[in-house]
């Protein structure tokens, strides 16, 4: 039975707390899986706020609402270009039930124009957790370039004013921009790909990337890349070559300790009156600090043979007495 606009509003201010939950379990479980498979993104997740939900009803005249909005909740997965889009939406097609995907990447009989990307996948979520009528909760994922995302942001800012159409100017000169970000996806792929026949250099940069995708589930604190590169150098050299199966040692790790992560980053990260005060705990606001700590617990000896006259002594130290390990 359809449920009127009144009582889908209702029923969306009450289940609304259980769909936050299930969406963050959801993409906890796509982060730690983007990890140990070495894919470099960013997954955030959201619920639609209640007044957002409100709009859209009455905006678009739905006659079923609470079936027809199937963006109740959404999670973005932004990588850095064009190639590990299709590498993501299989590994999403792994991870949960799929209800539909709608790829307009490729579509026929639109290479003559420009349009948006659309890469959208309704998904069952996580853990299966079900309303009151018996149905799984769904959420919308976005997959994205990091070019495509900063397009699709601004122009819903200029295109999609409710009752406002924008000038025809203003709507083809955004489109044109489409171009532009099809020639940027594909330099920063080729970058990327000729980056992977240098070892040296491939390794550092899947290292942090691996870092920073789970470091981001703590926090969206910016950090300072080039002292990141100068870290994961020395860390490298306790690590070993593979890279990807130590990302699935680090995500092993992260779910093992993430309380304990937490805390460390509450009483030593960036917000914290030890970092604010004291001008010390560097590190412990840049990402590769779950490498450090990782290293404290399973190789401590091995991470302090290696930093040795490479990186200031006090960077270890404070950052093993933010783990509760002193040297």
């Amino acid at each position: 039975m359809a449920l009127t606009a009144d009582e889908a509003f209702q029923r969306f201010q009450l289940e609304r707390p259980r769909i936050a939950s299930a969406v963050d379990v959801t993409a906890a479980r796509l982060v730690r899986r983007t990890v140990r498979r070495g894919i470099a993104c960013e997954i955030t997740s959201r619920t639609k706020e209640v007044s957002s939900f409100t709009t859209k009803i009455y905006r678009k005249n739905y006659s079923d609402p609470w079936k027809e909005i199937t963006d109740k909740a959404g999670i973005r997965v932004i990588v850095p270009h064009s190639g590990l889009l299709d590498p993501v939406v299989d590994l999403i097609k792994e991870s949960l039930d799929i209800v539909e995907v709608q790829d307009h990447r490729d579509a026929v009989g639109s290479e003559d124009r420009l349009r948006y990307p659309r890469l959208h996948i309704q998904a069952i979520m996580f853990g299966k957790e079900l309303d009151p009528d018996g149905v799984p909760y769904e959420c919308e994922i976005q997959v994205r370039t990091e070019a495509v995302d900063l397009w699709a942001r601004m122009s819903h800012k200029l295109l999609y004013k409710p009752g406002v159409a924008p000038p025809p100017d203003v709507s083809r000169s955004l489109y044109r921009l489409i171009a532009l970000v099809e020639l940027y996806d594909l330099e920063v792929e080729r970058g990327v790909q000729a980056m992977s026949r240098h070892p040296e250099l491939a390794d550092s940069n899947q290292l942090l990337d691996l870092a920073e995708g789970v470091y981001r589930t703590f926090t969206g604190h910016p950090y300072s890349r080039e002292l990141s590169h100068d870290v994961v150098d020395v860390l490298l050299s306790t690590i070993g070559d593979d890279t990807v199966a130590y990302g699935e040692k680090l995500a092993e790790f992260v779910d093992s300790f993430r309380g304990r992560i937490e805390q460390a980053y509450v009483d030593y990260g960036p917000s914290s009156d030890h970092f604010l005060k004291h001008n010390r705990y560097l590190l412990a606001s840049q990402p590769e600090s779950l490498i450090i700590f990782e290293r404290l617990t399973n190789a401590r000896f091995r991470l302090q043979g290696t930093w040795d006259g490479q990186l200031p002594e006090t960077m270890l130290t404070d950052m093993a007495q933010a783990w509760g390990t002193p040297l």
